[in-house]
């Protein structure tokens, strides 16, 4: 089916804005996918505030032309599916939503994705899924801080028995 000139231009003008307010993007090759299995992808996908678009690639070429994800052009070839994290809060969502959902989908494969103006090609995806949310992010941070607090509880503790067993 072809698409009219009009048409195109609003593809391109959703994808270039879902593309400037997202954080990271990840592209992959749906070929061989059902459609039960993407519609699936893309149920999942609303659930974590990830944007995904199956765009032609010329279209996706231009949409991301003026945005910091325009390093992906060369990745930009045959069957592309696209997944934007748009969530501050969880900036790894869409490479951890692809990376799951090619585990179990053969067919499915990880081409590459964007993430503060670097390119992570096939398998260095994870780098981006291993992306803690924020409530990670900072259990991870409160953990460090509590750190040396608690080993400074312990040694006055044990200065203080110490103090306690000369003492006596």
């Amino acid at each position: 089916m072809a698409l009219l000139i009009e048409d195109k231009k609003q593809i391109v003008a959703e994808v270039s804005d879902v593309a400037a307010k997202a954080f990271s993007v990840v592209v992959a090759n749906y070929q061989g996918s059902s459609v039960e299995q993407l519609t699936q992808l893309r149920v999942e996908a609303r659930k974590l505030g990830v944007t995904t678009r199956i765009v032609r690639n010329t279209l996706a070429k231009r949409a991301l032309q003026d945005t910091q994800f325009n390093i992906l052009n060369d990745d930009l070839v045959g069957p592309t599916i696209l997944g934007f994290s748009t969530s501050e809060d969880d900036m790894g969502a869409a490479a951890r939503l692809f990376e799951e959902f090619a585990k179990s989908n053969k067919a499915f494969e990880l081409k590459a994705a964007a993430f503060d103006g670097k390119v992570y090609q096939g398998a260095e995806v994870s780098v981006i899924a291993n992306l803690p949310n924020q409530e990670k992010a900072l259990t991870m941070l409160a953990s460090v801080l509590q750190a040396p607090i608690s080993k400074l509880g312990r040694l006055i503790t044990a200065l203080k028995e110490k103090n306690e067993s000369e003492a006596a």
